[in-house]
């Protein structure tokens, strides 16, 4: 647990930070614009510097490291599939078939839940539109991108990224 002398000190470096960025981003040096700069960081700061600022470092174990060195250039792969996808639809029009899908994840932490929908949106075609405890309903732009989705290919990279079971073949809506 933090101190209150180090929870101080964080919330210290959090408002260092915020109003370092407030400067340069609103690039006015005036009284009034550094007042508001100094009001709004102090404020944001004192809510959230644990977010900005966590209390002990995570310790990284080498296995993760290579978890996300393998998960990371994947996920561009897809990324970059999509985008030719995408532009296949745009070209074909004929070929898009939007559609909601809704299904079940077996990812157990919120992180790995997190970054399973952010993976999701990133990939183009795709969009996560609410989850719901492990119900996740996804805005997908073609036949394809849902079939993707269905495969749950990227549901067991995921689950292997963050030491889960991953789950056995593909999914029912």
């Amino acid at each position: 647990m933090a101190t209150p002398s180090s929870d101080n000190r964080r919330r210290l470096g959090a408002f260092a930070f915020l109003f370092a960025a407030w400067v340069v981003f609103s690039g006015h040096l005036d009284v009034a614009h550094l007042a508001y700069g100094v009001i709004c960081s102090a404020l944001v700061a004192a809510a959230s510097y644990d977010l900005l600022l966590p209390p002990t470092p995570t310790p990284t174990k080498p296995t993760v490291v290579l978890r996300h060195a393998s998960y990371v250039p994947w996920l561009l792969w897809q990324v970059l599939r999509a985008n030719l996808h995408v532009i296949y639809l745009i070209v074909r029009p004929s070929a898009i078939r939007s559609q909601v899908v809704s299904f079940r994840t077996t990812l157990r932490s919120d992180l790995a839940r997190v970054a399973f929908a952010h993976s999701i949106t990133l990939t183009p075609g795709t969009l996560t539109i609410r989850i719901r405890g492990d119900q996740f309903v996804v805005h997908a732009l073609s036949d394809k991108v849902a079939d993707d989705l269905r495969s749950g290919d990227m549901e067991r990279r995921v689950a292997r990224l963050y030491g889960e079971a991953p789950p056995a073949g593909g999914r029912q809506e």
